[in-house]
């Protein structure tokens, strides 16, 4: 959707029922907020409110345009306290913005394994398995953020007794292996298949010149569950290829520092600075473009909704528009994209890197469409 095609308030009225939806009475029925904002400068510092259900704090932060595919939620632990033992029928996957501790999980027949984490961890929830945070500090408090596609399962049952309360074991998602939350993965092309990251702000990265400017990426299957991830990394001085894709994209920067560009088609870019512990949720269909300004290689983790793929697999995001894809090759971008990156980095001190970038891109570049 290109623009936010405003009507009338008469003729809004008449859908407003249709509007609200299970989804949204379960996070009103929680007591907490929700962050509406495509931009959040900061998740380690986002104001929290008491969440009984967690025994923490939490704000869930769902911009409209995903609403209906995944959310995303923000919660706090105290020091030396613990979340509330929980299951539910729908899938999480959790990145650790600060502190460290541990985190137990056993299904319905028993089986438990438990492992520790710090800051920059990345691990999954098995479907309907049960869990509980422990926070291993006594000075510290503990504060994840984390990625659901409760949005499409709450709306699709509409009962939250069966969702939380369900005690079915999806074996094969997990059925108590001792080494589950271990750091192996199987490595096949970009998907590494894992249930735990240790640290996500130094895994070493697969080559991915498809993005452009050389830089880094790896995706992540974990839990058996259908929550897409990845990790792209880009070196000083670069930026990445425009693109657009399908909604539910939370963009958390991991290290460095710069921009992103974002907009909806035949309009223009909107410019959001980002730091470590920015979030960045483009909406449905919009292009956008992330942008290194910083003295060091920026990295960002993204959880997302799955985005749609060609006949052989490939995510249309990751194809030239002049093949049909939604990917915005450098010899086509705005003229004004490249002087706004060069001014940036002077700005800083930095040196732009892009010219040899340009020049080898010319080699793969296919032919305009007609």
């Amino acid at each position: 959707m290109a623009k936010d095609a405003l009507v009338s308030q008469e003729l809004a009225d008449k859908f407003k029922t249709e509007k609200d939806s299970p989804y949204l009475r379960f996070v009103r029925a929680e007591g907490l907020e929700i962050i509406s904002a495509q931009y959040v400068p900061n998740l380690r510092t986002v104001e929290l409110k008491p969440w009984p259900r967690k025994n923490g704090k939490g704000v869930f932060i769902n911009h409209e345009a995903s609403r209906t595919s995944n959310d995303c939620y923000v919660c706090e632990i105290a020091p030396g306290q613990k979340s509330e033992p929980l299951h539910h029928l729908f899938e999480e996957m959790i990145l650790v913005l600060s502190g460290r501790g541990s985190t137990t999980v056993w299904n319905n027949a028993g089986a438990r394994v438990g492992f520790e984490w710090k800051a920059g961890a990345i691990f999954a929830i098995p479907l309907n398995c049960w869990y509980q945070h422990f926070n291993g500090s006594g000075q510290e408090p503990v504060r994840y953020v984390a990625v659901t596609n409760a949005p499409s399962v709450i709306n699709l049952y509409d009962d939250i007794d069966f969702l939380f309360n369900h005690r079915h074991d999806f074996k094969n998602r997990f059925s108590g292996e001792p080494d589950y939350y271990s750091a192996k993965g199987e490595q096949n092309g970009f998907l590494l298949q894992t249930n735990f990251v240790a640290d996500s702000v130094n895994l070493p990265l697969i080559t991915a010149k498809e993005r452009g400017a050389g830089g880094g990426h790896i995706r992540f299957n974990m839990a058996r569950g259908t929550i897409a991830s990845h990790i792209s990394q880009f070196p000083v001085g670069t930026y990445k290829k425009a693109h657009a894709h399908g909604p539910g994209a939370h963009v958390i920067v991991l290290s460095g520092e710069g921009y992103s560009l974002m907009w909806p088609e035949n309009e223009a870019p909107r410019r959001y600075d980002w730091q470590v512990g920015t979030m960045i949720v483009p909406p449905n269909a919009w292009f956008h473009q992330h942008f290194n300004g910083g003295a060091t290689p920026a990295r960002y983790l993204a959880f997302k909704h799955s985005s749609p793929r060609n006949a052989q697999g490939v995510p249309i995001s990751w194809i030239s528009r002049r093949l049909g894809g939604t990917q915005i090759d450098y010899a086509d971008e705005d003229p004004a994209v490249p002087r706004m990156f060069t001014e940036a980095l002077a700005r800083r001190g930095v040196q732009s890197r892009m010219g040899d970038v340009y020049e080898a891109e010319k080699a793969t570049l296919p032919p305009e469409a007609a």
